[in-house]
């Protein structure tokens, strides 16, 4: 099972904003023991987002959805969802008593009284149409849910809503996760070194360390620094630390530069 984040909007394709949540959810991963196992940026086209959350729904993985979950005509999320697992929209009670509430405040704090009757009230109880089945997921900002559909939770693209209502889904359903295979982390620079010379010495550690994994980052250099190879391992603490101590063994029989990060 792994954990997915798909992020939904033409605002964000277009440059007009800059996401913010792929690294925040990065974050809010690592604190906890875990980490992202892939992520996806759609636009708002409804058959796109039911396509990808058709494809999610059967992975069984966890996945985070941020984004499109409105009642405007660009938010397709929610009947997207529906369409995917052939579910139909229902309006859930609770969710409609949690929108009701929101706006009995909002009129209060204007020193009105709400008319729940109104269009435009009737129109915001939209915002908690879900495929039949869903769960609430509980927004401390303004109050409106976002919706939980098996190891799938959408939340509403605003950061100051969607962070704490991740951090929410997280602690209260996957605890249980949460630091269970120890990590480390060890790399090093190597100087004017060509990557595919360091290839075979990449293959034969995670050979030898299968709870080990190679990464290796080029760098064609600045005016700081010169061309360099970002290179280490990580994985299981004990597998990593010494397939760190073979990694610099072989750089030393190869005769390269190298720095330890």
């Amino acid at each position: 099972m792994a954990i997915g984040l798909i992020i939904i909007g033409d605002e964000i394709l277009s440059g007009k904003r800059v996401d913010q949540h792929f690294p925040k959810v990065v974050q809010l991963l690592a604190a906890r023991g875990l980490q992202l196992g892939w992520a996806e940026y759609l636009g708002d086209d409804p058959a796109r987002i039911t396509a990808t959350l058709k494809r999610s729904f059967a992975s069984g993985d966890i996945v985070f959805s941020c984004g499109g979950i409105g009642a405007t005509p660009d938010d397709h999320t929610r009947q997207a969802a529906a369409t995917a697992l052939d579910k139909p929209l229902r309006l859930h009670p609770q969710g409609k008593e949690l929108i009701q509430q929101r706006i009995r405040q909002v009129a209060q704090e204007a020193g009105q009284v709400a008319d729940l009757n109104s269009a435009e009230n009737l129109h915001r109880l939209k915002m908690a149409e879900f495929a039949e089945g869903a769960a609430l997921i509980p927004n401390p900002y303004n109050n409106i849910p976002g919706f939980a559909l098996g190891t799938h939770y959408f939340v509403p693209g605003f950061p100051v809503m969607a962070w704490p209502m991740i951090e929410w889904v997280l602690d209260t359903h996957y605890a249980d996760l949460f630091n269970r295979e120890p990590r480390a982390e060890h790399a090093l620079l190597v100087y004017e070194a060509a990557e595919s010379a360091l290839t075979p010495l990449m293959v034969a550690i995670e050979a030898s360390f299968p709870r080990v994994k190679v990464f290796s980052l080029p760098s064609v250099g600045d005016a700081r620094t010169r061309r360099h190879i970002e290179l280490g391992v990580k994985g299981e603490p004990g597998q990593a630390a010494q397939a760190f101590r073979q990694m610099c063994a072989e750089l030393d029989r190869l005769e390269a530069e190298y720095r330890p990060l």
